[in-house]
């Protein structure tokens, strides 16, 4: 199945102003079911809406930012309207920068002294697993794809030194792993160039 999903692998592409200082969204197993809990979001609270979008296989997945408050409220609406179709949710407060700019994946170091995967079942707990990864040790965000031609999976990429790496990949783990979607990680000490060109 073709399903290249190109929107929502970077759902801030061309927003102005600043960063939200939350970010809330929903993933569900059925399209309709999500616009419907995303139009209820929007209505529950004071929230931009920064992506809504089908993604494979056959999935709908909302991410809206804003004020702390409004975001849990527009995701408590969301999970409502979204019932048994609800895969996964997510709010995390004060997000890092990073997990922003990892969705457009617009950098990319030249030399990369260890590199950090984390595979999820959902968009949802990719977004976590990078937020807390990026948190908990020096490490750069590379990219966060979001169930783009992955069948619905989604993926965080990261890079530092190797210590860096191992912690922040630990962390996020463990973060994606009470989502209960995580699928698994790698931490690759000195990549192979050959591999560094394939990765972004």
């Amino acid at each position: 199945m073709n399903c290249p999903d190109p929107t929502l692998h970077d759902p801030f592409h061309g927003r102005e102003g600043p960063a939200p200082r939350a970010l809330g969204g929903i993933e569900t197993s059925s399209i309709a079911r999500g616009i419907e809990a995303t139009d209820a979001m929007l209505k529950a609270a004071r929230v931009e809406l920064l992506a809504g979008n089908p993604v494979c296989p056959g999935k709908y997945v909302a991410l809206v930012g804003g004020a702390v408050a409004e975001v849990e409220s527009a995701v408590r609406a969301g999970e409502a309207a979204a019932a048994d179709t609800l895969v996964d949710a997510l709010v995390i407060p004060n997000v890092h920068p990073q997990v922003l700019q990892a969705f457009s994946a617009t950098t990319f170091p030249e030399h990369l002294a260890a590199v950090g995967v984390l595979e999820t079942f959902s968009v949802a707990a990719a977004v976590v697993g990078g937020d807390a990864a990026v948190k908990a040790a020096r490490v750069d965000l590379l990219e966060i794809r979001l169930a783009r031609a992955l069948g619905g999976k989604a993926y965080v990429l990261l890079t530092g030194e190797v210590a860096a790496v191992r912690a922040a990949v630990e962390a996020g783990a463990a973060a994606a792993r009470k989502q209960g979607l995580l699928l698994g990680t790698t931490v690759i000490p000195a990549p192979h160039p050959d591999l560094l060109s394939r990765l972004m």
